[in-house]
């Protein structure tokens, strides 16, 4: 039976699937049990949540329950801002996860005017480290939109992963990610695909004919980069999971020549 090619998540030491799953917007659908389930059992060992992902946590939650204990690797994040509520949110996690401690925990979607606030005594940076020493978390991270902070935070050894925007659509975290290996951080890509907008409309324009561009071909296109750890696929349903497995079991790396066609395609797309 094929398996899905693992990566070394930077210094965490953690050998995660190279595909992994974005659970925001499973618990949206009736079917979000079992697209966890199906994820989990055709192989993927990474999942994604957050805090502020409504429902998300308990969903995973109600997983793990079901399948009578966690055999695959979570991280979850915060959006809070401050020491205590960065500890709060962690317990409020682990609560709604019914686990005794989170793999990675990150502050979520950070903005560059928020950095030292963070990052000073009394932040949410001082918050996660508590928790670490507390034994509730095993690794800290960061996600950002903003160019500037990931260079930071690649920059100032405190964090284990960071989690960027990356895509045939978005390249201009492409130069980040050789820096953030070189320093053994793990690379977390977000919205492998474009993001649910780009990709929704994507496959309203194959149905027309209009774009020869697909889905799959974009986490390929992502995949092919040997300096990312995982790519995080944002899917509600159960058929997506199949799709973006049987890509991750079968794709070979694309050539220089092929990335950039992707690239023009993509480009003149949207």
């Amino acid at each position: 039976m094929a398996h899905i090619k693992k990566r070394r998540l930077g210094k965490t030491g953690l050998m995660v699937t190279e595909l992994g799953l974005g659970a925001m917007d499973t618990p949206q659908v009736k079917e979000g049990g079992e697209t966890l389930n199906l994820a989990l059992d055709l192989g993927i060992n990474f999942l994604d949540t957050a805090r502020i992902y409504q429902g998300s946590e308990a969903l995973i939650g109600e997983v793990i329950s079901a399948r009578g204990g966690k055999s695959f690797y979570i991280a979850s994040k915060t959006i809070n801002r401050t020491r205590d509520g960065s500890q709060y949110d962690v317990d409020r996690s682990l609560k709604l996860l019914g686990v005794d401690r989170i793999d990675l925990y990150q502050l979520d979607d950070v903005l560059p005017e928020e950095w030292d606030r963070l990052m000073a005594e009394g932040g949410a940076y001082e918050g996660l480290l508590i928790a670490r020493e507390r034994g509730l978390i095993d690794h800290i991270g960061i996600t950002s939109h903003s160019l500037e902070v990931v260079e930071k935070a690649i920059a100032c050894d405190a964090f284990e992963t960071v989690m960027l925007e990356y895509s045939a659509f978005y390249r201009d975290a492409e130069k980040l990610i050789p820096l953030a290996r070189a320093q053994d951080i793990g690379v977390i890509v977000m919205r492998p695909l474009g993001g649910s907008g780009r990709t929704s409309s994507l496959r309203t324009r194959m149905a027309a004919g209009q774009a020869s561009l697909t889905p799959t071909m974009l986490l390929r296109y992502v995949l092919s980069n040997p300096d990312i750890s995982v790519a995080i696929a944002g899917v509600r349903y159960p058929s997506r999971v199949r799709e973006n497995v049987h890509l991750a079991l079968t794709y070979d790396p694309l050539e220089e020549a092929k990335k950039r066609e992707y690239e023009r395609e993509a480009q003149q797309l949207f």
